[in-house]
């Protein structure tokens, strides 16, 4: 009878040649890996004292008070005391009327506001019949061709009482149009429409790759909406200035940050250079951040991030309006930190990563569920994600004092610091455009500065999880080799959804007026031309039934189509 392995054989497990570390095996010290440094490089001394920090001028004028200048230590004076952050769960699959019943049921079960994924062809400008959208239609999010999609994705939700997320980029102007058109149509004021459209599209030259125009026609439809939104949408945000999609991509903290607040100035300069007042828009402009595994240093890119926009858009922007000093920010916490080995590990890395998030100030929140490195999420993944954030929340007491970490050694320290890396890539972009944020990030787009940048400090991080270096649970570490498999029931999407979106978008196209349509797009091509302000002229062509993929096309006519990016 083969002897039963004690603890200690167990323990002797993973010097096999693959170099690999098994289940409850010696992982090296954290001397001879790299937990010595953040995920972003930074060296961190064994502890942190005075000497840290004081040696700095003014920690006090650095920290400043909650809801003060320079807003380190949060936008507001009372932070969750007065108003928890919002909970917004991203959800969107096949066809409206799916999403729709998935946003009951996360309304039903506590979430405070919605956010919206839509699928690839309508991130890419494309009706649901293009050849190009098939295998892709209510794929990875909700299909949108036209206002009657949208009008059925809002079937019995007031508009003029929820706030939405749109993540939609490229197209972000029709859908932003759109929005207003349904709330127009249903007798409700669009003053009172709140939310937030992404429309950033510079981080997709960065790091997602959804782009249809050229940066520079691109950022002028953005600043339509700039000129446009804070008249007749005052409470909505027209753009959310996103380095969520840079971390997805590889970068690490450093660059998000530096990236995400350069494409931030990018636009104010573009909105300034229109001749609006920037305390006219700057308001409205909002951040989507990324929150990773690494807590300190996700709270200190926060806490550096909202410092950092104070101050520019104070000093260099001339803004006096306190509101345009507010870096405001929604977080999502990390995707691609989330794995398919063991995925109901990925509840706890989720659960720190939104605990960051908090405590770093966040004003709004999505917890990614454990399932997503497999499928999308159920409704079982998407509960325990809602019920995550409500724990959080109700339970752990950390919303009960403002900023909770400051005045640490060691926070304020690693603040200076991302600050100060920051300012280094900022240097780097300016240089690029001549003083110019505007001019530099588009030249670096030009030349594929960003995407070389995202791409090393990706292949250094994976570099290290391969030589386990950094630990990844279950991964590179622990594995589970003898079995235990996580049983959990998984999303599955209607495989009918293109055909039964192909034939309704059909049957609108057949009922409409045809000379109705072709007119308000050669208007909406006419206005292009002219360089006026678009959106009451694509306002028009959605009320005549215009597709998503016409009115795209229309404009391409006029700005062309962006390929011109440099490869690595």
């Amino acid at each position: 009878m083969a002897r039963r392995k004690s603890i200690l054989d167990l323990l002797e497990r993973g010097d096999g040649k693959d170099g690999k570390v098994g289940t409850l095996t010696r992982v090296a010290s954290p001397k001879n890996c790299a937990e010595s440094e953040t995920l972003s490089g930074i060296k961190l001394k064994e502890f942190y004292g005075p000497e840290d920090v004081e040696q700095s001028s003014g920690l006090a004028r650095k920290l400043g008070v909650p809801g003060e200048y320079p807003f380190t230590r949060g936008i507001h004076k009372d932070m969750y005391r007065g108003k928890l952050w919002t909970i917004r769960q991203f959800s969107g699959f096949g066809r409206a009327e799916d999403t729709n019943k998935r946003w009951k049921f996360l309304l039903s079960q506590g979430q405070t506001g919605l956010s919206t994924a839509f699928d690839m062809p309508t991130l890419m400008g494309l009706d649901s019949t293009s050849p190009l959208a098939y295998g892709e239609v209510g794929v990875e999010g909700v299909a949108i061709d036209t206002i009657y999609d949208l009008d059925k994705l809002f079937d019995g939700i007031p508009l003029d009482k929820v706030s939405v997320s749109f993540t939609i980029n490229a197209p972000a102007i029709w859908l932003y149009s759109m929005y207003v058109c349904l709330a127009e149509k249903r007798g409700i004021d669009p003053r009172l429409l709140r939310g937030t459209i992404q429309n950033d599209i510079l981080k997709e030259y960065h790091a997602q790759n959804e782009w249809i125009y050229p940066p520079e026609p691109s950022i002028k439809l953005i600043v339509d909406m700039f000129e446009y939104s804070p008249k007749y949408t005052p409470n909505f945000n027209i753009i959310s200035v996103s380095g969520y999609h840079i971390r997805e991509a590889g970068s690490n903290a450093i660059q998000e940050l530096a990236f995400t607040l350069a494409d931030g100035f990018a636009y104010v300069e573009a909105g300034i250079q229109r001749g609006l007042d920037v305390d006219y828009f700057a308001p409205r402009i909002s951040f989507f951040f990324n929150c990773h595994i690494d807590f300190f240093e996700e709270i200190a890119k926060f806490r550096a991030a909202r410092r950092i926009w104070a101050r520019y858009l104070k000093e260099r922007y001339g803004a006096k309006d306190p509101r345009s000093l507010k870096l405001r920010f929604h977080t999502q916490t990390a995707g691609c930190s989330l794995t398919a080995q063991q995925p109901e590990v990925n509840i706890i890395r989720t659960t720190i990563e939104a605990l960051a998030a908090v405590l770093g100030g966040t004003q709004s929140l999505h917890t990614n569920s454990f399932d997503e490195a497999l499928c999308l999420p159920s409704e079982l993944s998407a509960r325990i994600s809602l019920r995550t954030q409500q724990v959080i929340a109700y339970e752990t007491g950390v919303a009960n004092v403002v900023d909770p970490l400051g005045g640490s050694y060691f926070v304020e320290k690693l603040t200076d610091t991302m600050e100060e890396e920051a300012e280094k890539y900022f240097d780097a972009i300016l240089k690029m455009g001549n003083g110019s944020f505007y001019h530099g990030v588009i030249e670096g787009v030009k030349n594929g500065f960003f995407r070389k940048e995202i791409a090393r400090a990706s292949f250094e991080f994976q570099s290290k999880v391969e030589r386990g270096e950094r630990i990844i649970v279950g991964v590179n570490a622990f594995e589970d080799e003898e079995g235990g498999k996580f049983d959990f029931p998984k999303f599955r999407l209607n495989l009918d959804v293109q055909e039964q979106q192909i034939k309704f978008l059909e049957e609108i196209k057949s009922k409409r007026d045809g000379r109705e349509v072709l007119r308000a797009l050669k208007e909406l091509k006419d206005a292009a031309k002219a360089q006026k302000n678009l959106i009451p002229y694509i306002k028009e062509a959605i009320k005549a039934i215009a597709t998503e993929e016409e009115i795209t096309e229309t404009l391409k006519e006029v700005y062309g189509e962006f390929t011109d990016i440099k490869t690595l």
